[in-house]
């Protein structure tokens, strides 16, 4: 494709509230994306080589226990990162998080090694030799994302923050703007109800938040996931959505509700939002049948979105981040961790930012990574004749190619690469013994037909035809193809 010719607009016409994008990424592991399938099966990969990327402070001071809470942004080649320093007394007798908190700041070449700038701005123990942003008004509580709108026309707007706050003037959630991410301006008074949120994105040109609230929509009452929409960031829907709920059926008795000890949503769903769709990785909080927190372990889940309003689990329950075994993790405590607001593809890595959610030893926020976008695959199982076809997609706008991520690829195992109408019927020259094979593996393979320049259906509506051949066809891992230039 020419340096100066414009990027391909791409558009997935099934999905809800469709819009062209310049890459669509085809998750395998995602059913709207590959609803028809034959003899294959989803796997997911849980995160690998988990280690503390940023350490909590020393005692006394104001990170002396860092809970994340926050959210990692990459603008241009620098990484930023906003977490939730506590510090002082204990906030209550679960012996976690302190009664103090304030938003801090980082910042990183790679997303790996991370520094603590001294930002001047806030008074800490008489010096402001610290890292703490400027947030005047009501101290936050717990929770704080960040959204990064490059394209609002008000310089002053360009970072968004939401976060809760509670006690004295009244519990919910607020929200900041702020030129450069330090010097932020909050409204004065909250614009929602109270939501431990770790999701913010633009979607579609509306504003979306996602957290866990309990109590206010179904019974039982506990943890959901539940979204709120703005289109301008102050004003949001006066009521929340439940787009992912692992409660059990509304037949528990009230009381019972309260006591922490259900398969629940734990502050909602960190959102990677890819263009056509949106990772969500979401606290699998796992209740004590004793409804003590104390014993309560949460891992992290995988959760998938096209709208940003309603979610689904490519499986169900499974732990893409397993609380158990993290480094320096304190002995006889509960494993449990916390999402935040971070995850980005680096070279040939995935990387997702988090953090323990109780226990002052190994406080800080920590990262696992993937190879590049293989958090998940299709694999073949049974006779031959595994298969699978996506939903249909059209170019509206330039030119597009195919791509694949494909892994375990051999001359016994390969894939083949056909096009289809929206119809299903075989598109000549681009299927059947037309169709492309690729028989080596690799994170963005270009797939090319035998006769022709490579170049998608300009017109119309087509769908990607995968077959997974040869002896060990088994062997074959198809995690992604991506449509675009």
């Amino acid at each position: 494709m020419p340096m100066n010719a414009d990027p391909p607009n791409v558009l997935l016409p099934t999905l809800p509230d469709p819009a062209p994008v310049s890459e669509a990424v085809l998750f395998a592991f995602d059913r709207w994306a590959f609803p028809f399938q034959q003899y294959v099966q989803v796997h997911l990969t849980p995160g690998q080589r988990p280690s503390i990327v940023l350490p909590h402070g020393p005692e006394g001071s104001h990170d002396e226990v860092l809970l994340f809470y926050g959210t990692v942004i990459r603008v241009g080649r620098t990484f930023h990162m906003w977490y939730n320093g506590n510090h002082g007394p204990l906030l209550n007798e679960v012996g976690y998080e302190r009664r103090n908190f304030c938003i801090c700041y980082a910042t990183s070449p790679d997303g790996i090694a991370w520094e603590k700038p001294e930002l001047g701005l806030v008074e800490f123990n008489g010096s402001k030799k610290n890292n703490i942003v400027a947030l005047p008004g009501r101290m936050p509580f717990s929770t704080w994302a960040v959204l990064h709108d490059a394209e609002d026309p008000d310089p002053g707007r360009r970072f968004k923050a939401a976060y809760g706050v509670r006690g004295e003037g009244g519990d919910g959630f607020c929200v900041a703007f702020s030129p450069d991410g330090l010097r932020w301006n909050p409204l004065p008074h909250p614009v929602g109800p109270v939501l431990d949120m770790a999701g913010i994105t633009k979607h579609r040109g509306l504003y979306y938040i996602n957290g866990q609230t309990s109590g206010r929509i179904r019974m039982p009452v506990v943890r959901r996931l539940v979204t709120f929409v703005s289109a301008d960031f102050e004003r949001w829907s006066p009521l929340g959505a439940i787009g992912l709920d692992r409660a059990p059926l509304p037949d528990a008795p009230p009381a019972e509700a309260l006591a922490s000890q259900f398969e629940e949503v734990h502050l909602g769903a960190a959102l990677w939002n890819r263009g056509n769709v949106i990772l969500g990785i979401y606290g699998q909080w796992h209740g004590h049948a004793s409804g003590d927190r104390r014993l309560v372990v949460i891992d992290l889940g995988l959760a998938i979105s096209h709208d940003a309003v309603h979610y689904h689990e490519p499986i169900p329950g499974f732990r893409l981040v397993p609380a158990r075994e993290q480094p320096q993790t304190q002995p006889g405590v509960a494993p449990a961790l916390m999402q935040g607001q971070g995850m980005e593809n680096v070279g040939e890595r995935t990387l997702l930012w988090y953090s323990t959610w109780r226990g002052t030893q190994g406080s800080g926020v920590r990262m696992v990574c993937w190879d590049r976008d293989r958090l998940g695959m299709l694999k073949p199982f049974g006779p031959p004749g595994a298969r699978a076809i996506s939903c249909p997609i059209r170019i509206t706008h330039g030119t597009a190619r195919l791509f694949a991520n494909v892994s375990l690829l051999s001359p016994h195992c390969r894939l083949r690469v056909g096009l289809l109408e929206e119809g299903f019927a075989p598109i000549p020259g681009r299927s059947g013994d037309d169709a492309a094979t690729i028989s080596e593996g690799g994170l963005r393979v270009p797939v090319r037909w035998k006769a022709g320049d490579g170049l998608l259906p300009s017109h119309g509506r087509f769908r990607l035809d995968v077959h997974f051949d040869g002896i060990r066809a088994e062997d074959c891992c198809l995690h992604a193809l991506y449509v675009g230039a």
